[in-house]
């Protein structure tokens, strides 16, 4: 089975999906983090089933940050750990009021001190809001990164590194999605359509199933 190179994967991953953007739904930078910190432990899926009805009341960091969580948590309480994200979402919002005029701060830093906030929120804030070429690495671009033997790791942090050493520079801005998307919808946990998929001649998990199929 010949390889391909990691310029290969990105060039096949483009062609299917030339312009990938997040399945979050979303119409502001605020109404975006707001569903990342929700996206924690939970689909997108489920989140864009809550994310409207809370965004035409709640759209602005003023209306959120003078709630307190009993008023929030009936909008997300279907999403997991609804009451600890409804806390993080309210001390978020009022930082955001206090500290930085009411926008979504553009460095990794500032990103961070936000509660609800860690690493990959940041990133995925990073690329999309300020066009960063950042890698979040979620479980599904972990997935990804550690089956095609394109970045393995046994940590986001890991993976993250490699990837950003790894991936060219021109495929770098939309990696994120292209890895995640294509590991949400291809690359599945349980059961990988590894006959469909456009880079199973990279995969180490298809070349190690194939033989135990032999």
């Amino acid at each position: 089975m010949n390889a391909l190179t990691v310029q290969e994967i990105f060039e096949k991953l483009s062609k299917i999906n030339p312009n990938p953007v997040t399945e979050l739904k979303y119409n502001s930078p605020f109404e975006l983090l707001v569903a990342v910190i929700l996206s924690a432990q939970a689909t997108d899926a489920s989140v864009n089933k809550v994310t409207p009805i809370l965004f035409e009341k709640l759209n602005t960091p003023e209306s959120i940050a003078s709630l307190q969580p009993i008023e929030l948590e009936p909008y997300i309480q279907s999403i997991g750990l609804y009451k600890s994200k409804a806390r993080h979402i309210i001390a978020m919002a009022k930082i955001l009021v206090e500290q930085h005029r009411s926008a979504v701060p553009a460095t990794r830093h500032q990103l961070e001190q936000l509660p609800g906030v860690g690493r990959k929120t940041a990133n995925v804030i990073l690329n999309i809001v300020f066009e960063e070429p950042t890698l979040a690495v979620d479980t599904h671009v972990f997935r990804v990164a550690n089956r095609t033997g394109l970045a393995p790791g046994k940590t986001p942090k890991e993976v993250e590194s490699k990837l950003m050493a790894c991936v060219p520079e021109d495929f770098l801005m939309n990696a994120h999605h292209w890895l995640l998307l294509h590991g949400r919808h291809v690359c599945k946990a349980k059961a990988p359509m590894c006959s469909t998929c456009c880079i199973a001649e990279r995969c180490e998990f298809n070349a190690q199933d194939s033989k135990q199929r032999a």
